[in-house]
């Protein structure tokens, strides 16, 4: 029943800026931790951002200062802006509700649970 669907992706230049967007159906936003992930071809899935349901954010330290993490539970969404996009951002971004951030140290890990949206592409070129 739940459902998560990511947009907002596209090309962009170095130094540009994304907004992506999880839209959500099926349960409440606040009821859910929302975390960000991406992957990149022959490159472990790593998760960037999520937000918890309290709304605090965690950032892994390749994004943070770069990218924020928030949410419009009216809209049942949560958006990753991107900023500072550079040659190491390109992935495919993917979103997933949680029962909690997983979040410590460097970055936020996998949840052995979770509802996974098809994710957005990002590229990032001149």
């Amino acid at each position: 029943q739940p459902q998560l669907v990511e947009s907002g992706g596209g090309l962009v230049q170095p130094g540009g800026s994304l907004r992506l967007s999880c839209a959500a159906s099926g349960f409440r936003v606040a009821d859910y931790a929302i975390g960000w992930f991406r992957q990149a071809p022959g490159k472990e899935r790593e998760g960037i951002s999520c937000i918890s349901t309290e709304g605090s954010t965690f950032y892994s330290n390749s994004v943070k200062g770069r990218f924020t993490i928030s949410r419009d539970t009216a809209k049942k969404t949560v958006y990753l802006q991107m900023n500072s996009l550079n040659p190491a951002d390109p992935a495919l971004y993917v979103c997933a509700a949680q029962i909690r951030c997983l979040c410590a140290g460097a970055g936020c890990y996998e949840p052995p649970y979770g509802n996974w949206g098809q994710g957005t592409q990002v590229t990032v070129s001149t």
